[in-house]
């Protein structure tokens, strides 16, 4: 608990967190809001479907050059903006639905909506590398626990709304929690403090993704997502092989719970080893603990699987984003984060589909949750293959 009090006590620490998970609340929000919305509006979820992944694939497209333009000239202009402009770019997507658009125009209101969404996530994650070494790995696993608690808040907002109103009001309240998400912590005393490093020399838009260490980071973080992707499909269509439709929702709130449960245990904790063995073994940790999910017999004995499975998740991520902090040049920090969301997205997208197709396929749903454990295992496997050398400077920030 002192590990927690110390982070809460840093100046910018309860804005970075309690704005933080505001702000990234619509990013679990959205894509459902609007895939309700136009299902409603079309009776399509073809096309439901298909705005709802324009607005995901804008969002992670956009994200790396937003941040390129942050670090250069530091986060706040590029957050002041996207406030300003987001509230309006959702208002236009719910005109374009409820008005009956044609497909083109909700597809292009949904790109534009993506492409706006505030660079939350990348921002706060590239303060957090920027506090005190001792604390940071404690401040990441708060991050990394608050970010799975958005993911089990955001949809059940979205769920309630939909019920008790319209689709459209949870895309209102998105709006409002973006808008005010982004201003708190473009005014926060740690953005007040930030000052831009000028890059070295001119560099290509490729350039942080290939700095010594973050390919691997960067395709062994794909690779578990793309496993988190079929997961996430599977445990549904588990649920509702098993004649319990409505408990998918509370299978994948366990699974998150799990991981929250992890990273505030990991987050307390003083590890000595350094990040990439102590990511080597968390991935494989993540590894096992999804092995046992294709024998599970009924939803109960999944959910509580999925509880164990899920608190190696949260750690795992917590040292990733701290090895993303380290490797990152010092002039490219909210790029780098961005990244990591932006390959996370597409993977998650990637394994999504895959889980998808295999659910269809002879091999049922088993051979999506054997495509989440591939995935984990793949992740480590690409930790274990040998890479281009860290600069000196660098390695002395990653081994602890």
């Amino acid at each position: 608990m002192r590990a927690y009090l110390s982070v809460w006590r840093l100046p910018s620490a309860p804005v970075l967190l309690l704005a933080g998970f505001a702000g990234r609340l619509p990013s679990a929000m959205v894509p459902l809001a609007l895939l309700l919305m136009v299902q409603q509006q079309t009776g399509s979820y073809a096309v439901a479907g298909l705005a709802s992944a324009t607005y995901g694939l804008a969002m992670a497209a956009m994200a790396p050059v937003l941040g390129r333009l942050a670090d250069r000239r530091t986060p706040r202009p590029v957050l002041l903006a996207q406030a300003a402009a987001y509230p309006l770019l959702l208002a236009l997507l719910v005109l374009a639905v409820l008005g009956g658009a044609p497909t083109p125009a909700v597809l292009a209101a949904s790109a534009a909506a993506g492409a706006g969404t505030p660079l939350v996530s990348g921002t706060v994650r590239a303060l957090w590398s920027r506090v005190d070494p001792r604390v940071r790995t404690t401040a990441f696993a708060l991050d990394a626990t608050a970010t799975e608690l958005v993911f089990v808040a955001g949809p059940t907002v979205v769920a309630t709304l939909a019920v008790l109103a319209a689709p459209a009001w949870a895309l209102s309240v998105a709006g409002t929690l973006a808008t005010t998400g982004a201003l708190a912590i473009a005014t926060s005393t740690a953005m007040r403090g930030w000052v831009p490093v000028p890059a070295a020399e001119r560099t290509s838009a490729f350039a942080t993704v290939l700095t010594p260490g973050m390919p691997r980071v960067l395709v062994s973080g794909s690779a578990l997502m793309l496993g988190f992707g079929a997961l996430e499909v599977a445990i549904p269509a588990f649920a509702d092989e098993a004649g319990s439709p409505g408990m998918s929702g509370l299978l994948l709130a366990l699974w998150s719970l799990g991981s929250v449960a992890g990273g505030l245990w990991f987050g307390a904790r003083v590890v000595s080893a350094s990040l990439p063995r102590q990511y080597r073994w968390l991935l494989l940790g993540v590894t096992i603990g999804l092995a046992p999910l294709a024998a599970a017999s009924s939803p109960w004995v999944l959910g509580a699987l999925l509880f164990l499975g899920g608190t190696a998740i949260a750690p795992t991520l917590t040292v990733q984003s701290s090895l993303v902090g380290a490797l990152a040049p010092a002039s490219a920090t909210t790029e780098a984060f961005t990244w990591l969301s932006t390959m996370a997205t597409g993977a998650s997208a990637l394994g999504a589909a895959l889980g998808g197709a295999l659910i269809d396929g002879p091999s049922g749903v088993t051979g999506s949750l054997l495509l989440a454990v591939a995935g984990a295992a793949a992740a480590v496997l690409v930790t274990l293959v040998p890479g281009r050398p860290v600069p000196v400077r660098l390695a002395e920030r990653v081994a602890v």
